[in-house]
């Protein structure tokens, strides 16, 4: 590979370590991660899903996680992207009122019902839409959504997307990506845990 691999940068991973080794026995996966970063976040082609866009989704979605490396790589990602101070509070602020535990959601009608769970369901404040903008503020939404309540995902939602100027693509995209920075947390926060435990 010809770029640092970024959860092993992230997780603090040195060449040759004992959790260096644990991630080369799973090399294929290992890879696919990668690919899949570069994919997302160095794309050849971006799209209509802008980098900075991106930049701003994955800033929000790793800080609802609480502090850790990952939320501290994708709020100075943002903060690289360009002149973003008023952007970057506006984040900050929506993920502290958008942090949550969850899973919420509810199930059909049925045995599973039981596991049906009420919580929060998020919405931008109003003094922040218009430093967001339209389709900010619904690609913030939907994160939410997709990380607390992915039971509850329905095709206002996609509506709701499509309605703020986002494509059909580009919705594919965005989902892809808060997977996959889902994803990334728990592999560093595991990892970490790993190497802490080791050392």
């Amino acid at each position: 590979m010809g770029t640092q691999d970024i959860i092993d940068t992230l997780a603090g991973i040195e060449p040759g370590s004992t959790l260096d080794a644990i991630r080369a026995r799973r090399l294929q996966a290992r890879e696919n991660a990668q690919k899949s970063y570069l994919a997302l976040f160095e794309p050849i082609e971006a799209g209509d899903f802008s980098l900075a866009e991106r930049a701003v989704v994955a800033a929000f979605a790793t800080g609802l996680h609480g502090e850790s490396p990952v939320a501290a790589f994708y709020s100075d990602k943002l903060a690289a992207t360009a002149d973003v101070a008023p952007l970057l509070d506006a984040i900050n602020a929506e993920i502290e009122r958008g942090k949550t535990s969850g899973p919420y959601g509810a199930y059909p009608a049925g045995p599973l019902s039981i596991e049906n769970k009420a919580g929060l369901i998020y919405r931008v404040s109003a003094e922040r839409k218009p430093v967001l903008g339209a389709r900010l503020v619904a690609a913030l939404e939907h994160a939410h959504l997709l990380l607390f309540h992915p039971r509850d995902a329905a095709s206002a939602d996609m509506k709701a997307l499509l309605a703020a100027g986002w494509s059909s693509t580009g919705i594919v995209t965005l989902s892809q990506l808060v997977a996959f920075l889902s994803f990334q947390v728990r592999v560093v926060s595991g990892l970490r845990t790993l190497a802490a435990a080791s050392a």
